[in-house]
């Protein structure tokens, strides 16, 4: 079957291969048919070895599919059902699970460490235990959430991450109030997602950063009052809160100066909610007195802060009720055999999300 495969960290270009083979499939898992998958920006993060990933490996961790087999064991699944991928099941069991924390269940990320694929050649791994940009997958039926068969494949992908960990983030993690000011860094698929997400908590200001132009006429589309530029953020604080800084401030880039600056605009007492995904190398300074001084929440969001298939549901439910725009992310549909124009896309932040229809 064709796959997309980085052979070694560090490589930009990606190589579609016609001679992998997904493995693994048996009791408790389940093989599937992927017909959709989202580009993220974390999969040029582990591309470039900034989120930890063996290689060689089939990036890729939002898709949807149909299921083709089933193993011993599996009562919720059968060949057929549409499914979207996720790359963070919870196994129910451990503490994380029992607390009611599945978001921070450490089962699916051991599944990383487990090739899924082989070629002639050795074995292949996939993105945090899956590895959307193939024509076959085989995962824990776990990583197989069933959705409604009026969800369209490309729709659900998206949810299978960069729609839930924005729209979670505003509204599980800081649960934005009404009437509030908000300023959101990063403005790519997850950052518009997070802007809707405050949107629909009725938050009164909503403030888009990105050094994208493209980007920042996106997000006035989805519901931001106002777009600036980076250095344009300072006169927009002092514009939209007298300088007093935002009520939140969500940081979607995953680097340390970027939450430096969200810091620095949050108000005293304010909330920062810290979404993107960085490397373990950088790191964020903080005095402890301005720790204790300005009271300011910090927040990690991962995933969306809450529990994935509840936050499923929910993102299908708004979809339907038109509350969240999901077509409208898509900005670019390639084929596989273009994966790396698509990414090239992502690097140059001329997409939101881009759609591989395999």
């Amino acid at each position: 079957m064709r796959a997309a495969v980085l052979h070694e960290i560090g490589q930009d270009k990606l190589e579609v291969l016609d001679d992998v083979e997904a493995v693994g499939f048996g009791p408790g898992r389940v093989r599937v048919r992927v017909r959709a998958a989202g580009l993220c920006h974390s999969d040029l993060s582990a591309m470039a070895g900034v989120l930890p990933q063996p290689a060689p490996f089939v990036p890729g961790h939002e898709g949807a599919g149909e299921i083709l087999e089933v193993g011993e064991g599996v009562s919720n699944l059968k060949p057929g059902d549409r499914v979207v991928v996720c790359w963070l099941p919870a196994c129910g069991a451990c503490p994380a699970c029992r607390r009611g924390q599945t978001e921070l269940c450490l089962a699916g990320f051991m599944n990383a460490g487990t090739p899924n694929f082989k070629r002639p050649g050795g074995d292949v791994f996939g993105m945090a235990g899956t590895g959307t940009y193939t024509e076959e997958v085989v995962a824990d039926a776990g990583c197989a959430v069933p959705i409604p068969d009026d969800v369209p494949f490309d729709i659900a992908a998206l949810i299978g991450c960069g729609v839930t960990t924005g729209l979670g983030a505003a509204l599980n993690t800081a649960d934005v109030e009404a009437g509030s000011s908000v300023a959101v860094i990063g403005c790519g698929g997850v950052g518009i997602s997070a802007i809707q997400g405050a949107r629909l908590k009725g938050a009164a200001e909503i403030v888009a950063v990105d050094p994208v132009a493209s980007r920042r006429e996106a997000a006035l589309e989805f519901g931001a009052t106002r777009a600036v530029a980076p250095d344009e953020l300072p006169d927009a604080k002092q514009q939209v809160t007298a300088g007093e800084g935002f009520d939140y401030v969500f940081e979607v880039v995953g680097k340390s100066a970027t939450a430096r600056t969200a810091y620095d605009n949050t108000r005293r007492g304010g909330t920062l909610v810290v979404v993107g995904a960085g490397a373990m190398d950088d790191l964020l300074q903080l005095n402890m007195f301005e720790l204790f001084f300005d009271e300011k929440r910090i927040l990690p969001s991962l995933y969306g802060g809450g529990d994935v298939l509840r936050s499923y549901e929910r993102t299908i439910a708004l979809w339907r009720a038109g509350r969240v725009d999901l077509e409208g992310l898509i900005t670019h549909r390639v084929p596989l055999s273009e994966i790396n124009e698509a990414l090239d896309q992502m690097r140059t932040g001329t997409s939101l999300r881009t759609c591989i229809e395999i």
